[in-house]
């Protein structure tokens, strides 16, 4: 399928689609406590969304049958991607959570995500964390015009597992754009020199997902949580990305004046 190229007009939505599901999640972030419930960070989220003038891509998203029930994704330790948030689940001492934003905007879409600690974490999944984000920063970094997809899943992958740990085989990257899921896929592991050319003005939603453990994953009865099979953490960062002649271009950077939390 032929990836979408924007024009200066999709470029300018896509930068402020990006800055809105930016400034929600830099919003959310701090309310990552003990105590708090997955849910409580959905409200927030959600109210968040629509003070900014968005709505959230997640929302009622379809998948088979099933439609997506709530507007954040929030996904709690081994839960990969996709957690459904609950009054059910509250937050401990030494829990992870992704907490991942998908926006529409003026008929576009901005994705991103972060993996927050609960109070103090083990050394080992403190490790797992910085080297999830590093690992996006490389894959970032080869998202170059000229260089083909596989060079940014080579680089995820090789860092990842030079540390130890495991890429997720199920779930991939991907372009986005006026769709939440739009051509090319971008695996968190393949060669160097393979998959589609990366031309300018291409968006990319570029986003590792790391297992303290094995990269095996199952999903749950809910149809939607993504889970890893052995057990063990996981961490989740993303970005979305603008591919330019000057290099890739971070776009879901949040709002200075939007980001101060009422308390």
């Amino acid at each position: 399928m032929t990836i979408p190229i924007k024009d200066k007009t999709g470029i300018a939505k896509m930068r402020e689609a990006c800055a809105v599901a930016a400034t929600v999640l830099e919003n959310l972030k701090p309310l990552v406590r003990p105590g708090v419930t997955t849910q409580d960070l959905e409200e927030a989220g959600r109210d968040w969304i629509a003070r900014l003038g968005a709505r959230s891509a997640c929302y009622g998203y379809q998948h088979g049958s099933r439609r997506y029930p709530a507007h954040t994704c929030i996904s709690v330790n081994d839960e990969v991607v996709h957690g459904i948030p609950s009054f059910r689940r509250i937050l401990r001492e030494g829990d992870i959570v992704s907490l991942d934003i998908v926006v529409w905007h003026d008929g576009y879409i901005g994705d991103n995500a972060f993996t927050v600690p609960v109070g103090p974490v083990s050394p080992a999944v403190e490790k797992l964390l910085r080297v999830t984000r590093e690992a996006l920063d490389l894959g970032i970094r080869q998202a170059q015009v000229g260089h083909r997809i596989g060079d940014v899943s080579h680089a995820i992958q090789q860092f990842v597992e030079a540390n130890g740990f495991s890429v997720v085989r199920d779930m991939v990257g991907h372009g986005v754009g006026v769709s939440m899921h739009e051509p090319p896929e971008i695996p968190n592991f393949g060669r160097k020199g393979t998959g589609d050319k990366i031309k300018p003005g291409m968006t990319l939603a570029i986003e590792p997902m790391v297992n303290l453990g094995a990269y095996k994953t199952k999903t749950l009865s809910d149809g939607w949580t993504v889970v890893v099979a052995d057990g063990t953490p996981s961490a989740h960062f993303e970005h979305t990305v603008l591919t330019t002649e000057r290099g890739p271009e971070i776009l879901t950077i949040p709002r200075p004046a939007a980001t101060q939390v009422s308390t």
